[in-house]
């Protein structure tokens, strides 16, 4: 006799286990998600954003979610159908009719992934185009970001002394030589700038988080410029939602205006080599009183000028992309 349908049925055994499965799976969710509160939910696992720019990448997220839910929801309806109302039990059919081939499915399942791919590249692509555009003119503020083995370097191209004829205007500093003319045309006038650099073992004064800490005004645009000095690292500040590659011989641009004072942590999110782990850094967003006071600050301590900004390269492959702007 079959064991199908019969008391001693073996999916009873198979319920159970499902049953516990299911039950494990909850208490590993909500015992993993104890700092986890109802309102942090509609971000979907994101930070807090803390820049102007940061909403548009945290709606595509949430965006991008949505679509998977719907699908999810799409398959797993179509799989739980076809479980429950054409499973052996029900039917009494030892093989089932067998179809060679559906035209009208087989389209929908080639159209349909063929559409969901569209639209999240439109999307995608429209807010990449939005946060990559940059200003026409100065910014308010310009830092050149260099990643190194192990840490990190920050060039504050800044006017600390307030004196707009020195350095001489036109002259680019020989440390910023290997940056594209296209930015450095941009740099403010009388910009003699200040420096910071970092090692593994520095420390955050308010966190005690590792690494150094860069300084940015609240409120104020600040323009990215990212170059290395030995291989590929990213720069990553997590609740900006954002990160760009930082790559010897290109340089890489963006923008972004803080919205929220606060120390927040940053990483190489780059397998750049033995000390990856260790390439920390943290983001200190001040008032822009604060942030002029910390130039000058940098400046007392002799640390004026610039840090060499990357590896040196030909003009031609220097200048190569002309239309970033």
């Amino acid at each position: 006799m079959s064991p199908y349908g019969s008391d001693r049925s073996p999916r009873r055994p198979m319920r159970r286990k499902l049953l516990q499965a299911l039950t494990a799976g909850v208490v590993l969710a909500t015992a993993t998600g104890c700092s986890y509160t109802w309102k942090d939910f509609p971000r979907l696992g994101m930070p807090t954003p803390v820049t102007e720019e940061a909403p548009r990448i945290l709606s595509l997220w949430q965006g991008s979610w949505a679509a998977a839910l719907i699908t999810g929801i799409l398959v797993w309806g179509l799989i739980m159908w076809s479980v429950i109302f054409h499973r052996r039990s029900r039917t009494k059919i030892e093989v089932p009719a067998q179809t060679r081939y559906n035209m009208p499915i087989e389209a929908l399942y080639t159209v349909v992934p063929l559409i969901i791919v569209s639209v999240l590249f439109y999307f995608t692509a429209r807010d990449e185009s939005k946060l990559l555009t940059l200003s026409k003119t100065t910014p308010a503020h310009t830092i050149n970001v260099i990643g190194f083995q192990w840490s990190w370097g920050f060039n504050y191209v800044e006017n600390v002394d307030g004196d707009a004829a020195t350095p001489k205007a036109g002259v680019v500093p020989k440390e910023l030589a290997s940056l594209p003319d296209r930015f450095t045309k941009q740099f403010p006038a009388g910009a003699e700038g200040v420096y910071d650099k970092g090692v593994p073992g520095d420390r955050n004064a308010d966190t005690n988080n590792p690494g150094p800490t860069l300084y940015l005004p609240k409120g104020e645009k600040v323009r990215f410029i990212l170059s290395s000095n030995d291989v590929i690292h990213s720069f990553w500040v997590v609740p900006f939602l954002f990160k760009q590659d930082v790559i010897p011989g290109h340089t890489n641009v963006f923008e972004v205006t803080p919205t929220q004072e606060g120390t927040f942590v940053g990483k190489c999110a780059e397998l750049c080599g033995v000390d990856h782990s260790r390439m920390l850094f943290n983001v200190k967003v001040v008032s822009p009183a604060e942030y002029k006071a910390h130039l000058k600050q940098l400046a007392e301590k002799g640390q004026t000028g610039f840090l060499p900004a990357g590896i040196k390269q030909t003009d031609p492959a220097r200048n190569a992309e002309v239309n970033k702007l």
